[in-house]
């Protein structure tokens, strides 16, 4: 198993993270490098390079901005020997865990484990004789202390079961990750997740359902081929959010045809928002309506760009009507409540300036600054995490001891 006192950046407490709206699915953990997945660790937000892998440099550049962003698992695309070639230079110096996604060729498995690897994403589908090589592939991840990511995609499925099930159904896709599941416990290897993919929001919980209730695997979820950023940002919140608020669910893609430091940001997000990640900067605006009295799209987006460098975790408000803004500019940690020209400037509550609409900008912007300034030297004097990095993570009672566990 890699060591996990290496330099890798860690996902938060490896102890349980609870959702606030349901208890989360047991499952069983393995590790990815040093990020756990499954057992109740805190979910993990997974993307993958879109560069050609074989070029080591462009790739970790891509890797370091995914980092950033706050990915952490990446993956990689291994479809040639070239590719195979360059993991190790890239496995050695990346930020983050690097899985390589192999398909076809066996040989790769191997040369990605003896890379390094923090895990491998194999496809026992449309890898050649993989009953045959399969045993090989658990024994070589079990010597090196690596998992192992397993499952279909709809776009995959087996030919029989598809003729079975008439189609890329639930049923269809369970049965054939089960089988996948089968192929390795039956020869003594368990670290592994799984994943059940369907570009059909509604298909894609049901399958993901299913497969909960059949055993305790660690899951994978994605909705794949999601679409454009737009269309696929939608797809996958609505399918994320229904499952982990279900409490399934413990590592997490969002696929969109789009940048890949797109889809960390969605993924982050969208873990923020369900309380299973320490919020970071967030903004809320109103919509535009006709009681509105300034610009409220462009405020908010002036507002929202001059603070995208913010990692500290305030909240902003922007509102444009006295009906909801100052009470919604109240509650938030800095906002403004917009009219007549003017602007009401809120701090923690209180009102400490009245602006006129022409400084708005650049009043809430020097406020926000000032305020993430004193929060990183807080943090700084007291030894803690500015941008609450990780998920958060809850202590769980023992609804029979009626006592804390972690």
């Amino acid at each position: 198993m890699t060591d996990s006192n290496t330099a890798f950046r860690k996902t938060g407490d490896a102890a349980i993270s609870e959702s606030p709206l349901h208890p989360r699915r047991r499952s069983r953990r393995i590790m990815v490098g040093p990020v756990p997945v499954g057992g109740g660790a805190p979910v993990s937000v997974q993307s993958m390079t879109n560069t050609v892998t074989a070029d080591a440099n462009a790739t970790l550049r891509q890797i370091g901005e995914l980092a950033q962003a706050g990915c952490d698992i990446v993956r990689v695309a291994v479809p040639s020997q070239d590719d195979a070639d360059a993991l190790p230079s890239i496995v050695a110096k990346s930020p983050i865990p690097v899985i390589a996604d192999i398909h076809f060729q066996s040989k790769y498995v191997f040369q990605a484990i003896d890379a390094g690897c923090a895990a491998v994403r194999v496809n026992p589908g449309n890898i050649r004789k993989f009953d045959q090589v399969g045993p090989d592939i658990c024994k070589a991840a079990t010597d090196a202390g690596i998992s192992l990511r397993i499952g279909v995609n709809a776009g995959s499925l087996d030919k029989a079961l598809y003729a079975k099930y008439g189609g890329p159904t639930p049923e269809a896709l369970v049965a054939s990750a089960l089988k996948e599941a089968h192929m390795f416990e039956d020869v003594g290897f368990h670290d592994f997740k799984i994943s059940v993919k369907h570009h059909d929001v509604v298909t894609m919980v049901q399958t993901y359902r299913l497969l909960a209730s059949k055993g305790d695997w660690p899951l994978h979820l994605g909705v794949t081929e999601a679409g454009p950023a737009w269309q696929g940002t939608i797809k996958s919140c609505l399918a994320f959010g229904s499952l982990l608020s279900e409490g399934i669910g413990d590592t997490i893609r969002v696929s969109l045809s789009a940048p890949p430091v797109e889809e960390v940001k969605v993924g982050c997000k969208l873990l923020e928002y369900l309380g299973l990640r320490a919020r970071k900067f967030d903004i809320i605006s109103c919509p535009s309506c006709g009681r509105a009295q300034v610009d409220v799209i462009q405020l908010a987006n002036a507002v929202t760009d001059g603070l995208k460098g913010i990692t500290a975790p305030i909240r902003v408000a922007v509102m444009g009507c006295i009906v909801n803004g100052p009470g919604e500019a109240r509650e938030a940690d800095l906002g403004v409540a917009s009219g007549n020209g003017k602007g009401q400037i809120f701090i923690k509550g209180k009102v400490i300036e009245t602006v006129p609409e022409d400084r708005i900008v650049d009043t809430l912007l020097d406020k926000a600054h000032e305020i993430a300034e004193r929060m990183k030297e807080e943090a700084e004097a007291n030894g803690t995490p500015l941008e609450g990095a990780g998920p958060v993570v809850v202590p769980i009672q023992d609804p029979k001891a009626g006592t804390v566990v972690r």
